[in-house]
């Protein structure tokens, strides 16, 4: 094994694709290298609840040969990825963390992974989750905790817990998750790396197991943002199969440009009022970045944020008690505690609470839509608090008690609600070297611009060249 493959830990997408391309590297060497990250460090972490070895052994043998033939076909050509265990994949077990579905094998593949099969990546295996992708600490009771690599002691967050662990630590280049309350970005932020929820309807959901039918979102997660945008560009697009795809033309995602006169908004309503004081420093740290790089950064309200966030809490207690109401009656003993609870909660929200919801919903989003007239992107913490023990209920935030999965959940929860498309990407760690997430939000179908300003404090900061261990 050559030496850049035995660097393959610390690559980007974007090095090993050029590595690839002329030839320098084969895909069957940073699969088995990617294989023997999974050997080493699974069994401690637990990110993954199937490893498809074999098959992609297969896959990069393939891809090698098509590379060698002159067949290149991208930058994800030969690139070793993962996805959460809630996608439906041909011929492999998708058990969407849960006992009921332990045996279930699709005939055929999610939307998003047929793409990443057409982009020519290699399949590693099906990451852990959340059971049923209901929840943000992957304390799974079927199939184990999902450790942070940062502090094993400490969730990952989730529900897309064993993506972000399995990117962090090299163990995949990549790996999609879905996102109905935070569950790609919350797991970013804990694992230090970059997480996109694109706009709703923007990526199909055709193949994933729904959780939340009107929040559910697909996305990437990744080493850097411009790994993220590789990833996105394969997997975004109009699928006539998901009734929920909007037919809408996108932006090229061009990265490197300067960000010189963006209009970004520092939301101060809502998002700044309870944080661990290291995440707000970090946050407002980061704004000062993207001003130095010729942003326009002020500060901008919007009232009815805690409003939206409740009207998308209720929208999924209901949504996911009506997908999962049958299991609920025939099988609650093999559903998690804290699983069967959210979905009995369910049960108590009123036709009236769901229109209600949907209601505020739309005046919400309009008012969103508004104020991303008057600036291009939104700047908020990711989560108020960084990542907690896994025994921990409540945490103290802002001189205020209160759950530590709300204190995780409520700065993604708004944007689920709304639709509107929102990075995270690392910009700090708190005194105890756990990373901090900044949220950059932006226009319904406006990915490119949230992409090009996080790759902008990227290329001008170094947080997301750390990696568990450097501490």
């Amino acid at each position: 094994m050559n030496k850049a493959a035995q660097s393959f830990s610390e690559m980007t997408i974007a090095d090993a694709a050029s590595l690839l391309q002329s030839r320098k590297v084969s895909p069957v060497e940073l699969t088995a290298q990617a294989l023997e990250k999974i050997a080493e460090l699974n069994p401690r972490l637990n990110a993954f609840i199937t490893v498809t070895a074999e098959f992609a052994e297969q896959q990069a043998r393939t891809a090698e040969s098509e590379i060698m033939a002159g067949n290149y076909r991208g930058p994800l050509h030969g690139i070793p990825v993962a996805v959460k265990d809630l996608f439906y994949t041909r011929g492999i077990r998708t058990t969407a963390g849960s006992k009921i579905l332990a045996d279930f094998v699709p005939e055929f593949d999610a939307t998003a992974v047929e793409k990443l099969r057409n982009a020519g990546a290699v399949l590693l295996g099906k990451t852990a989750l959340h059971e049923f992708a209901y929840g943000m600490v992957n304390n799974n009771p079927h199939y184990g905790f999902t450790r942070n690599p940062w502090a094993p002691e400490r969730t990952p967050g989730g529900s897309s817990g064993g993506s972000a662990v399995a990117v962090a630590t090299g163990m995949a280049f990549s790996a999609l998750g879905t996102d109905t309350g935070g569950s790609v970005r919350i797991p970013a932020s804990f694992c230090g790396v970059a997480g996109l929820k694109p706009t709703f309807g923007r990526v199909s959901s055709y193949g994933v197991y729904p959780l939340g039918y009107t929040m559910d979102h697909v996305g990437p997660l990744a080493r850097s943002v411009q790994d993220v945008a590789i990833v996105y560009r394969a997997i975004a697009g109009y699928d006539p199969q998901d009734d929920l795809s909007v037919d809408r033309p996108f932006d090229e995602v061009r990265l490197g440009g300067s960000i010189k006169g963006l209009r970004i908004g520092v939301l101060e309503d809502y998002f700044f009022e309870r944080l661990q004081p290291e995440v707000e420093r970090s946050v407002r740290e980061a704004a000062r970045v993207l001003r130095t790089l010729g942003a326009s950064v002020t500060s901008v309200s919007l009232a009815g944020l805690a409003d939206l966030t409740e009207a998308g809490r209720i929208s999924l207690l209901a949504e996911a008690y009506h997908l999962h109401k049958q299991h609920l009656e025939e099988r609650p003993g093999d559903i998690g505690d804290d699983v069967r609870l959210l979905i009995e909660q369910g049960t108590q929200v009123t036709a009236t609470d769901y229109i209600r919801a949907q209601l505020v919903r739309q005046k919400i989003r309009r008012a969103l839509e508004e104020l991303l007239q008057r600036v291009d992107l939104i700047l908020t913490p990711t989560t108020a608090i960084t990542a907690f023990p896994f025994e921990m209920t409540t945490v103290t935030v802002g001189g205020q008690q209160e759950g530590a999965r709300i204190a995780g959940t409520r700065l993604t929860r708004p944007f689920n609600a709304s639709g509107h498309p929102a990075l995270s990407v690392c910009c700090g760690f708190d005194s105890d070297a756990l990373p901090i997430g900044l949220q950059i939000v932006g226009k319904l179908w406006d990915e490119a611009t949230v992409l090009q300003a996080g790759y902008a404090y990227e290329q001008a900061t170094e947080w997301n060249k750390r990696r568990p261990g450097d501490r």
